[in-house]
């Protein structure tokens, strides 16, 4: 129990200086948050809690194809933001987020890797 509470402490941490720094720069708040650390952490704390090699190269391969669908709404969201407001805009975008995700799921199917 202490070694999962551990673990949420450093994460949220993380997430919490990202947003502090964010209110103070745009650009190296955006910067911090475009970093990996999710990933970064994740595959930390697989490592340190002895999963297999496998389990930890998967998750990398994984992120990858996972991350390129969710670049659309990046630039989607600003302009929805700046038309619609804030939640209607998060609401499109994450609507954009899975449209793309099946569609990219579907156009790399035919290449061997499997997302859904």
């Amino acid at each position: 129990m202490p070694w999962i509470i551990t673990k949420y402490v450093i994460t949220a941490a993380i997430v919490v200086a990202v947003s502090e720094v964010a209110k103070r720069s745009d650009r190296l708040g955006a910067l911090l948050a475009s970093l990996p650390l999710v990933t970064l952490l994740a595959l930390t704390w697989l490592h340190v809690e002895k999963q297999p090699a496998s389990k930890i190269t998967n998750h990398a391969w994984y992120t990858f194809w996972y991350v390129v669908p969710t670049l659309p709404m990046f630039l989607a969201f600003p302009y929805l933001f700046t038309r619609f407001g804030f939640w209607p805009a998060l609401g499109l975008s994450a609507l954009i987020t899975m449209v793309s995700f099946v569609l990219f799921a579907w156009a790399i199917k035919p290449f061997g890797i499997k997302l859904l």
